[in-house]
């Protein structure tokens, strides 16, 4: 009988951990090492037991003599240098054979002498350094090191040009960017210590993006936490002149930064517009304490016109008894632009938001007070928020009337043209339904005929927004569960009709009376309007082609683009049709939304001429005609 606990012997090996490209470059170079290539003699030891690894920035002082104790070149003054340190990151930097295998046996305050081979050197094939001028890269040489400092580097550039050492980790998690405005101390030296800017108690103040501190001091800053504490360590190509300080000439400036504070500033739409300013700090961590998702809110606010009058509109605690405002996120009370920025906001915190009208009261009911076209401000406090009600513990009755209850919702944004709030809603409530298991087959027919309203109400929503395929997608989704879904059929049947699918229009509309007889009389009328609208598109066609094949041999017809005819009275009148239909509860029902007006083209898309007329293709390709697009 065998046993289950098997010796270790008897199990494969675990496999093995795949290189990464730095890894297996370093071990084809250590392949290079012969015996008595590279030797080292202890000259002054160091401190404690940690040495680099990879990942560590290294500091040090490095002196090259050759074999009868010349010197060749040196970072210290004494022996002719500038007396600025070389630094290197392990793992990243290039740097000669010898350096790479000796750095990481070296504490810190180390001095050691390592003797070196020419192919350990400047003179390895491949070598990923070039020698200096004059440099004896073919004769044995000694490299006198002293370890002066090694830490953990944050790579802020890539190229190693600004590389942050952290001295006291900061709070939390979140990191300034453009457009932040931030508050530091700043301490700035050049690279063999002097000082560029000495330390002063009042901080500097600043925001990022405005080029009002050299650019490689901005990006080290952009990686730090609020209270955190750094060396920011920046060479050339990144010290740009700000009116902090000029910088020309200098090779490389160490920057001692202090992360006072920073003020969370947003450009929520990209293109400075909308702004959101917080002036007061909320509590928890941003993002996952926000009111992200939908949600019961309570706020506080102070709106003004950004005007020459300056004058406030509306104040909650004046206008409104003093009492906060409640809405609930996502379901369009309040100008778009408003809801984006408390989206944003932790509870407790105070925000500034200066909004453009497109996305302050121009599509939004406006106060009596507040003018067309009118820039305004608006003063925020999140006091509080709710998040959306959990399922857990429901009775399928309760889930299926609180899911009714998201689904009006939708349709009322529907009937009011918000539809990507109106799809979310219904979203929302599909994804909720994949944690919901009915528990016998009255609950499941309910929940089957609940989903396939919500998926058809998207499908609606796709098509009003013009993204008919995605409404196709949609339809076909109720269709997979139940092919003869008459709402399905005529909604997938219309939206290939905004497409120009004709022939896949025709088959979904005749299908309905072959599924439903008393879906005949719509589903008439959908293939009467169809052909009409085959007829029509024909027509203009005929029209935009008219003449292109009368020239003589040789000459070629300029085709013209015909803008296409849109009856607004037609789309008007169905999408107030579409809204009926959505705004039907009744999941079983088998009637089909009607239209008596014609049905516009939101959409058409090239190939519809190939399907009437087989070998247009072939002689447009041949002509050099094959852009044409029938509109």
């Amino acid at each position: 009988m065998a046993r289950a606990d098997a010796d270790d012997g008897d199990l494969p090996p675990p496999p093995a951990k795949k290189k990464s490209p730095a890894e297996e470059e370093a071990e084809k170079r250590r392949k290079k090492l012969t015996p008595g290539s590279l030797m080292k003699g202890l000259v002054r030891s160091g401190s404690g037991d940690a040495t680099p690894a990879e990942g560590d920035q290294v500091v040090l002082h490095c002196t090259t003599r050759a074999m009868d104790g010349i010197i060749v070149n040196s970072t210290r003054r004494e022996h002719g240098g500038k007396g600025v340190p070389l630094r290197f990151v392990l793992g990243k930097s290039k740097m000669i054979l010898g350096f790479a295998e000796g750095f990481p046996t070296m504490l810190k305050g180390e001095i050691a002498m390592f003797k070196m081979k020419p192919q350990i050197h400047y003179a390895e094939e491949d070598c990923p350094v070039t020698a200096p001028d004059g440099f004896p890269k073919d004769d044995e040489l000694q490299f006198e090191i002293e370890m002066l400092d090694f830490f953990k580097a944050k790579i802020v550039a890539e190229d190693l040009g600004v590389v942050k050492k952290i001295v006291d980790e900061g709070k939390g998690w979140e990191t300034p960017r453009e457009p932040y405005e931030v508050t530091t101390r700043i301490i700035a030296r050049t690279a063999d210590g002097k000082e560029l800017l000495p330390s002063k108690e009042e901080p500097y103040f600043f925001t990022l993006g405005k080029s009002q501190v050299p650019k490689g001091l901005e990006m080290g800053i952009g990686t730090m936490a609020r209270e955190e504490k750094a060396i920011i360590y920046v060479t050339s190509d990144y010290l740009t002149n700000s009116p902090l300080m000029q910088l020309e000439g200098l090779e490389e400036v160490h920057f001692e930064v202090e992360l006072v504070q920073f003020v969370q500033v947003r450009d929520m739409l990209g293109d400075g517009r909308l702004i959101k300013r917080r002036v007061v700090d909320g509590k928890g961590e941003f993002p996952m304490d926000c009111p992200l998702h939908d949600s019961l809110l309570r706020v506080h606010y102070k709106g003004m016109l950004l005007d020459e009058t300056k004058s406030i509109f509306y104040d909650t605690r004046v206008d409104n008894h003093g009492e906060p405002l409640e809405f609930c996120s996502g379901e369009g009370l309040v100008p778009e632009g408003f809801e984006m920025c408390v989206r944003l906001m932790l509870p407790g915190e105070k925000s500034i938001v200066t909004c453009p009208p497109d996305f302050a009261y121009d599509k939004f009911p406006r106060p009596a007070n507040v003018p067309e076209g009118a820039h305004v401000q608006w003063e925020i406090e999140l006091l509080g928020f709710e998040m959306p009600k959990d399922w857990t513990g429901f009775t399928f009755q309760e889930i299926m009337d609180d899911a009714e209850k998201i689904k009006s919702t939708g349709n009322r944004l529907f009937k009011e043209g918000k539809f990507e709030l109106a799809k979310a809603k219904y979203e929302k409530v599909l994804r909720e339904y994949n944690h919901v298991h009915p528990q016998d087959d009255e609950e499941g027919k309910i929940f089957a005929n609940s989903r396939s309203s919500l998926h058809l109400n998207v499908a609606a929503c796709y098509q009003k927004m013009g993204e008919h395929r995605k409404s196709i997608d949609t339809c076909n989704k109720v269709l997979e569960a139940n092919p003869a879904h008459v709402k399905a059929l005529y909604r997938r049947g219309m939206a290939y009709m905004l497409l120009g699918e004709f022939d896949d229009a025709k088959k979904d509309f005749e299908k309905m009376i072959a599924v439903d007889k008393s879906s005949e009389p719509d589903a008439t009328a959908a293939l009467l309007k169809l052909k009409q609208t085959i007829q029509e598109t024909e027509k203009k066609a005929r029209k935009q082609f008219k003449g292109l094949f009368d020239k003589k041999p040789g000459e070629i017809s300029e085709v013209g683009v015909v803008e296409p005819e849109v009856n607004k009275n037609a789309s008007d009148a169905a999408a107030s049709g579409e809204a009926a239909s959505i705004a039907d509860r009744d999941a079983d029902a088998k009637a089909i939304p009607r239209s008596d007006s014609e049905l516009a083209f939101e959409e058409e898309r090239p190939g519809l001429l190939g399907r009437m007329w087989p070998s247009a293709s072939r002689i447009f390709s041949s002509l050099g005609l094959n852009r044409c697009t029938i509109l």
